[in-house]
């Protein structure tokens, strides 16, 4: 294999979601030497027909420009990418009943008829009176990821996506990952009122009032929903379940159509590495949010991500 045989760019944040996506790969490639300019460390394999490339962030260097950098360097190393996945966790914008999100569920960035399908919430100017007005756009993912999406959500409306089955797939392969990739009960999945803060000092949500959680049916969801929509984008963590709802409608709004998560990378992506989103969902951006569900929200995500390439048969 050499540099231009590569078509298909993946891109993580974690480690964990980089492990999720080698466990897509239906073969794994030598490594391929690097050029001194470029401090990337790759994963390469095949997906079907499409020898891929998998590139995680620096460890603890996350954020739109730290991805951005990434990128650029896979582009340079591998110049024959045609199609970008940007694939790993997120944190949900629940607003029942229309978004019933959960933990584990996956959400697809998706243009609207004004905007490219990711905002950058926090690029902007601030007026005199102190009211932020975002600026700028973003690009839409290529049209022929997005032909695949389409080809994918009506495959999906005839069939089951079999998101679990194939995350279980991936662990029976690689047994180390067993413990950490593994189903967790939808018991485990907690919402709490907007206005309900976490009960400060604890590590896990066992001493906050169950009573303020969000009524929702256990039994009507026993396997991960895909949604498709508007992902917000920015250089912070979204902690506050107040800031999420206001900023939820205050983009929806702007971009035509609904803010389905929250993520910290596609925003330096998006015009320079024409790509498709993906998170799983592993929080609801709120103070109740833990690192829990991060492993099984990255397998749901990078299986929902393996779909794409073989979906879209570029050459």
């Amino acid at each position: 294999m050499k540099h231009h045989d590569y078509t298909v760019g993946w891109i993580c944040a974690l480690p964990s979601e980089a492990a999720a996506a080698e466990g897509m790969l239906d073969e794994q490639h030598p490594n391929l030497p690097r050029s001194r300019h470029d401090m990337n460390q790759y994963i390469l394999g095949k997906i079907g027909e499409h020898n891929v490339v998998i590139v995680c962030l620096p460890s603890g260097i996350y954020g739109t420009t730290s991805a951005a950098v990434v990128a650029r360097d896979m582009q340079s190393s591998f110049p024959s990418i045609r199609l970008g996945l940007v694939v790993g966790i997120g944190g949900g914008v629940p607003k029942l009943p229309e978004n019933d999100i959960r933990l584990g569920d996956v959400v697809v960035g998706q243009p609207t008829s004004t905007n490219g399908g990711v905002i950058q919430y926090d690029l902007g100017k601030t007026a005199q009176d102190g009211q932020f007005t975002r600026t700028g756009s973003l690009n839409s993912p290529p049209k022929i990821l997005l032909t695949a999406v389409s080809r994918l959500r009506t495959k999906h409306l005839k069939k089951d996506h079999e998101l679990l089955k194939h995350v279980s797939q991936m662990v029976e392969t690689y047994r180390t990952m067993e413990a950490t990739y593994a189903y967790r009960d939808t018991e485990h999945d907690q919402l709490f009122e907007a206005s309900y803060d976490h009960y400060p000092g604890s590590a896990t949500c066992t001493q906050c009032d169950n009573s303020r959680l969000v009524h929702r049916e256990i039994g009507a969801r026993n396997t991960p929903l895909i949604h498709y929509g508007l992902i917000a984008s920015g250089n912070q963590v979204i902690k506050d379940a107040r800031t999420r709802d206001s900023l939820r409608e205050k983009l929806s709004k702007e971009g035509g159509g609904k803010i389905l998560c929250f993520e910290m990378e596609a925003a330096g992506l998006m015009n320079d590495f024409p790509c498709l989103v993906i998170r799983g969902i592993c929080d609801y951006a709120d103070t109740h949010k833990n690192k829990d569900w991060q492993h099984r929200a990255a397998a749901t995500a990078a299986t929902s991500a393996d779909a794409s390439p073989r979906t879209s048969m570029a050459r």
